[in-house]
């Protein structure tokens, strides 16, 4: 999975966005979160797994990002990357699996996003990812009414380092600044600022650090201040999500303390009321997702994900995806997403969606 080497060096960069791509209200709109566990049922069953990429075979699917639409949640999308290294690029699932989009923009690693991102003096969903193939970030806009992502081909590159593997995004509690963290498979994690010009995003890089071995999986918490890291043969870091936060780090968890066997892949956040919440991780080695509690860590649950009708069980999963909020009828309390390498009967890997209960189990 390396990519060609392209110079690090650049830390600011134009990127060329439609700045006509029309937006509703719902991406400045703050998503209520349902009351209640925040956590699947068990068993953890799939209601709904996505259709297979229209072209490539095999385990290209990987990471995920959900849109929750706060005006009308039946319009809420699942953004998924695809990671083929010839025809690969990112795609926009609807909320029964059905493909709306996709986009062939190159070797996708990792996809986030988030609301609220100032462009030509408009507020947009603005998706990002790591690019493989040229050693890039990559932006969208998400339009929540088509549901489509911005129908500019060629988006520019905003470089990184020639070892890029993973992604996410983080907007600080403190000051409201949009950040980008792009990992490495030799363990360093640059972060850059994210800003607009006009039309354009720009990216200057403000930290680097060294988490130590392979890392992809990231998650930022924008209300606690801190991003977690996956190192994928050691276990869960927490660092300050500040760009003056430094290398100080706390260890959430261990591969081989009982919970995690490697890799340590995906991880997101389930926001609760009044900070709290869950952090969830992607337990490749055994096919299992593990819960903690989002402020002290402790291991809440570990569960697999079964087949259910259909709908084939997860094995050997990668990326995830996790929200509370409404995403329509068959998921009024969120769900979790998560990437299932064999998918038996289809042609690719592919994403299965998870509700999640609302109830306190």
């Amino acid at each position: 999975m390396r990519t060609s080497a392209l110079a690090a060096g650049i830390t600011a960069v134009g990127l060329t966005l439609a700045a006509t791509v029309a937006l509703t209200t719902a991406a400045r709109t703050p998503v209520s979160i349902a009351t209640g566990s925040l956590l699947p049922p068990d068993p953890a069953l799939p209601t709904v797994e996505t259709a297979s990429w229209p072209s490539g075979s095999g385990d290209i699917s990987d990471d995920s990002a959900i849109y929750a639409n706060a005006t009308d949640p039946s319009l809420s999308v699942v953004i998924g990357d695809n990671k083929a290294d010839s025809g690969g690029g990112i795609g926009v699932f609807d909320m029964t699996g059905a493909l709306l989009q996709f986009r062939e923009d190159g070797k996708i690693g990792n996809v986030d996003l988030r609301a609220g991102f100032s462009l030509g003096g408009t507020s947009v969903v603005l998706v990002g990812a790591n690019n493989r193939s040229n050693s890039s970030q990559e932006f969208w806009v998400l339009d929540p009414t088509t549901r489509l992502l911005s129908s500019t081909k060629s988006l520019g590159t905003l470089y990184t380092q020639s070892s890029n593997y993973g992604f996410c995004l983080y907007v600080s509690p403190a000051t409201g600044k949009f950040y980008s963290f792009v990992t490495a498979t030799d363990g360093r994690v640059d972060q850059y600022e994210l800003g607009s010009t006009g039309g354009e995003v720009t990216a200057t890089r403000v930290r680097s650090f060294d988490v130590g071995g392979q890392t992809e999986g990231c998650v930022a918490d924008d209300g606690l201040g801190y991003a977690y890291f996956g190192e994928e043969d050691v276990g869960i870091w927490r660092y300050n999500a500040e760009p003056g936060g430094g290398t100080t780090r706390t260890s959430v968890d261990k591969v081989g303390a009982g919970r995690l066997t490697a890799d340590v892949e995906g991880l997101d956040i389930a926001h609760g009321p009044d900070k709290t919440g869950y952090l969830y991780a992607s337990s490749q080695g055994s096919s299992k997702i593990v819960v903690y509690d989002r402020v002290t860590y402790a291991h809440i649950r570990s569960f697999s994900v079964p087949s259910n009708g259909s709908i084939d069980s997860v094995s050997v999963t990668d990326g995830l995806a996790v929200t509370g909020a409404s995403l329509g009828p068959g998921f009024p309390h969120g769900a979790l997403v998560v990437h299932d390498e064999s998918n038996s009967g289809g042609t690719t890997a592919n994403l299965k969606y998870v509700p999640l209960a609302g109830t306190t189990t």
